[in-house]
């Protein structure tokens, strides 16, 4: 298949599918990577068993290797409401589409009265000027947008994040969210998670399923964006593998849309 097309909002458009984009970082085992909340990197080393190794060139018969990572900390993942519920949610059960309709904006974080740095509610309705399209998903890609993103210990510093009045405003008009930032809210907070629980539609400090709104809706965190890749409507495609868990390594692919 070369290209799809699809109806969105009473308007027709063309997918061309040969020409993916990645906005998600490749993770490197061992290497270079992004990290958060103090995690170690994740690490890959060849299996052993019974004088059997997974390793060609330590004269094995092939290549097998055993995998350790902590999704929500090692590179680009997508979440599900399972992250901040007593009830053990899968992300498999609950992404349901892997093709939406996605507008991709860019925003500078604003320094906050105790000196973090957010994204607030005003920069997204600034950042949307000009774009009337209608999506499934929302990407935030924060400005600057520099290289080391894809390798940055997140652990540094206080990494910004959006405030309540942002995320509000995103939970009234999106499904899914994906953004470069390592968490949608502060790294630190007690405890809250205050925008997560915003974006599922729960009470403040509730933990039980059942006062989520919206528990089918995803959170990717960790992306990259060239610069290269402009604002704009898009076709997203979210591939994550069938994890039974809360979170997942994923690959979010952009497809530049034209209207027919």
């Amino acid at each position: 298949m070369k290209e799809v097309f699809f109806d969105s909002s009473g308007q027709r458009f063309r997918a061309d599918l040969q020409q993916p984009v990645d906005i998600a970082i490749p993770l490197q085992f061992s290497g270079p990577q992004p990290s958060h909340f103090g995690a170690a990197i994740a690490t890959s080393h060849p299996f052993e068993s019974d004088g059997f190794v997974g390793d060609t060139r330590a004269g094995g018969s092939c290549n097998c290797e055993e995998i350790v990572l902590v999704p929500h900390c090692n590179g680009t993942h997508t979440e599900c409401v399972g992250h901040i519920t007593d009830q053990r949610v899968s992300l498999h059960d609950c992404l349901k589409d892997s093709l939406m309709t996605a507008m991709l904006v860019s925003v500078v974080t604003e320094t906050a009265s105790d000196g973090d740095r957010v994204i607030t509610a005003a920069q997204l309705i600034k950042a949307m000027t000009g774009f009337s399209n209608e999506a499934d998903a929302l990407i935030v890609r924060t400005l600057p947008n520099p290289q080391d993103k894809k390798t940055q210990d997140h652990a540094a510093e206080v990494a910004p994040y959006f405030s309540s009045e942002a995320m509000a405003w995103i939970a009234e008009r999106y499904e899914h969210l994906l953004t470069d930032l390592p968490s949608v809210d502060r790294s630190h907070d007690q405890g809250r998670l205050a925008a997560h629980r915003i974006f599922w539609g729960m009470d403040a400090d509730s933990r039980d399923l059942e006062s989520a709104r919206f528990p089918d809706r995803t959170i990717t965190e960790m992306i990259y964006a060239g610069d290269d890749i402009a604002d704009g409507f898009y076709l997203l495609n979210l591939q994550v593998p069938p994890f039974v868990a809360d979170a997942a390594p994923s690959r979010p692919r952009l497809y530049s849309l034209e209207e027919q």
